[in-house]
């Protein structure tokens, strides 16, 4: 699953008030002729023109990091808690036998099996384990990937720009996207710092 090639990618510009745009004419000489609705519909265009221009060429085959870690369908719940902390992450994309992407688990998810009324925060869980002096988490270590995870999986390819990255992860409201080839096998992952790094130039290219 990508984001389409058309989807208006400047959702996150910089969103400006009318203070703002009062401050800008008054540092610029002369006189401008033109309303605050004008100013902001040149300034949209102008935006995603500047946007296109600077990222259209940055892929994610520049971007992504190539040793993901991973777990596979059949890993158990405590192996995967056990990765996430490790590497502290707060999530990590699931493969099948053929390294094909099936799935990926995040925090939620995990979060979403715990207790009986559904997702609850770290610290809501936490507090129903002290208040019952027993972690209900026990019950859910022989839970695999393949019944907790997400799926169908959000994905991306190494030909997608910075700029549909981004996308993804702004309308999904994810903080990384892994990157398959055709056979939708895994082959790398970009996280939201990869494409931070990537906006405002502090990753070589």
């Amino acid at each position: 699953m990508t984001t389409p090639k058309n989807e208006d990618c400047t959702k996150w510009e910089i969103e400006i008030s009318d203070d703002d745009i009062f401050a800008a004419m008054k540092d610029m000489e002369g006189f401008i002729d033109i309303t605050l609705s004008d100013f902001r519909e040149l300034y949209h265009f102008a935006f995603k023109h500047a946007w296109e221009r600077l990222f259209s060429d940055l892929t994610a085959q520049d971007i992504m990091s190539s040793e993901v870690i991973f777990v596979t369908e059949d890993t158990r719940l405590p192996a995967i808690v056990e990765t996430m902390a490790e590497n502290s992450i707060s999530g990590v994309p699931v493969v099948d036998n053929h390294m094909a992407v099936s799935g990926v688990i995040s925090e939620k998810d995990i979060l979403h099996h715990m207790g009986d009324e559904g997702p609850k925060s770290f610290m809501g869980i936490l507090a129903e384990c002290l208040g019952t002096k027993r972690c209900f988490a026990a019950t859910l270590q022989d839970l695999a990937a393949k019944s907790i995870m997400s799926s169908p999986s959000i994905t991306a390819v190494a030909e997608s720009t910075v700029i549909e990255i981004n996308c993804i992860l702004t309308k999904h409201n994810i903080n990384r996207v892994p990157i398959v080839n055709p056979n939708r096998e895994l082959i790398g992952i970009v996280s939201r710092a990869d494409a931070l790094k990537a906006q405002f130039g502090n990753r070589e290219r």
